[in-house]
């Protein structure tokens, strides 16, 4: 029977009811339309305004914090009477209070999880009777299908009440988060503005995930975490602490070109995806430069590196890891020199970078005379992002922040150690540039490792001068009295009020003597 004919037919019914039929089928139509509306009243109350008072970090005074600010985002309620948000909401808050539209109260709260590469974070109430007349929304555990119909719930800035906005789901996609971790993300066309992040996009009566971007410059183009990648978030908090996602780190490249295909002497009938550059290039590593990836588990993988997710969507292949992983492991079908062979490929949980980011924390340093030395991070790298000039000429000029940028760290370089802040004004610096932004090479001609090894160094010292190399094309090279240093700091740190002359961990360093 046609969708058209069923529909004709069942409205044509309708004219063939008798009058008890009538009332049973009014009165059913009522009690839908009760129940829908209980269920909006219900969702409408578990759905929180979020307010934070941030105190971020400082990376170019990194014995301080940044000035305070009022931010203000949503959250939902979730089983285990706790509430769901993202974690730009409220990481670095000293501060967080939950207040929903119906009630006047801000209610104290505390952040008992996060994970800023997947954006999610979980807050516990002090006062958990919140729970008793706010219940937990129910969440699908099954991805919506594009153009399904989407409301997203929340309280974005520009009023105090409930806002809830109407869209379609527009793509599902596997995106890189942070540069280690991906995950599935799902774009809709209800608007998502500041403020809405952390509520609740809901389809039918259950929600599908957790708003947490929109797109500048573009209409009606909002992000959501869909609940898959909630529900492995949850999961892994169950012991009180985030571990991470499990990620396939090799770099690849699709098998779209018939040259590349004819070079690797492959038939026409195998389809996958090219290893370009392992992430474990020594002999030891599973995955070769060349490599063919054919399957993922079970799975096929195509030529442009993706897997069919839905009839009518593909992501990317490294998708199916957090469904096939296996004690840090999974299993890939792959062609080498022309062989076909499966392979168990290492998984890894956040990629290590040289320039790493500082995980919630904040930024370690040492004061040594007018000198302030702390690690390069990706918040330090803040004064070169949106400043092409200042990128260009750090670039020109080799500086390890722009050429090393994506590298990892190994045993010779850990870390780039940097000169955080301009120079305090004293007369042993007299006559050189101001070196703020610039890393070091070596200490008296030993190369620096790491922050933890130029505070052993300057610690164990006894030469008279100590020679600075900074590591760049153009610049000077700086000789200081050793002594004259350690005499002057004291002074330095009392005129600059700062109250120690290093972070917690350096200064547990310079005095183990």
């Amino acid at each position: 029977m046609s969708t058209k004919f069923l529909m004709g037919f069942l409205l044509g019914s309708v004219l063939f009811l008798n009058p008890l039929h009538q009332a049973v089928a009014s009165n059913s139509k009522s009690v839908s339309s009760s129940s829908a509306a209980a269920n909006s009243a219900n969702l409408e109350k578990s759905v929180v305004k979020v307010f934070s008072t941030l105190r971020g970090p400082d990376p170019f005074k990194p014995w301080g914090k940044a000035a305070p600010q009022e931010v203000t985002g949503s959250g939902v309620v979730i089983e285990g009477r706790r509430i769901l948000t993202n974690a730009h909401v409220v990481e670095y808050a000293s501060q967080v209070q939950i207040q929903t539209g119906q009630d006047g109260d801000k209610l104290p709260a505390t952040v008992v999880a996060i994970s800023r590469s997947m954006d999610l974070a979980v807050l516990k109430l002090d006062d958990e009777k919140f729970f008793d007349t706010h219940a937990a929304v129910g969440r699908t555990n099954k991805l919506p299908e594009v153009t399904d119909a989407v409301f997203a719930y929340g309280y974005p800035t520009g009023g105090n009440s409930l806002s809830i906005t109407k869209g379609i789901v527009s793509r599902i996609e596997f995106v890189d988060y942070d540069g280690s971790t991906g995950g599935l993300r799902i774009q809709i066309d209800a608007a998502i503005n500041p403020g809405n992040s952390g509520g609740p996009v809901i389809a039918g009566d259950k929600m599908i995930g957790l708003a947490f971007s929109g797109l500048m410059h573009a209409q009606n183009i909002g992000y959501i975490i869909p609940n898959e990648e909630i529900e492995l978030f949850l999961k892994d908090i169950a012991d009180q602490k985030y571990d991470g996602k499990p990620s396939l780190l090799d770099v690849t490249q699709t098998l779209e070109n018939a040259t590349v295909r004819e070079f690797l002497k492959l038939d026409k009938t195998i389809e996958g995806c090219i290893i370009h550059r392992p992430y474990i290039e020594t002999a030891e590593g599973v995955l070769k430069e060349w490599d063919v990836v054919t399957h993922i588990g079970d799975t096929p993988v195509d030529n442009q590196c993706m897997v069919k997710l839905k009839p009518n969507v593909r992501v990317m292949f490294k998708y199916k890891v957090q469904q096939v992983a296996a004690k840090d492991k999974v299993s890939l079908g792959i062609v080498r020199g022309g062989k076909a062979m499966r392979v168990d490929a290492p998984l890894f949980k956040g990629r290590p970078h040289l320039i790493g980011d500082l995980q919630g924390g904040y930024p370690s340093y040492f004061v040594f005379g007018p000198i302030v030395f702390s690690r390069a991070t990706v918040e330090y790298l803040s004064f070169l992002t949106n400043n092409a000039p200042a990128m260009n000429g750090y670039a020109y000029n080799a500086s390890p922040l722009v050429t090393l940028r994506g590298e990892k760290p190994s045993a010779e370089r850990e870390e780039l150690v940097v000169v955080s802040s301009p120079f305090f004004p004293h007369k042993l610096v007299t006559g050189y540039s101001n070196r703020f932004g610039s890393v070091i090479y070596s200490i008296n001609g030993q190369p620096v490792k790491s922050l933890r090894h130029l505070v052993t160094m300057l610690r164990d010292m006894q030469d008279e001068l100590i020679v600075i190399h900074y590591d760049q094309r153009y610049g000077e090279t700086m000789v200081l009295p050793r002594k004259a240093m350690l005499a002057e700091t004291e002074g330095i740190l009392s005129d600059n009020g700062i109250r120690s002359q290093g972070s917690v961990d350096m200064m547990a360093i310079w005095n183990a003597k």
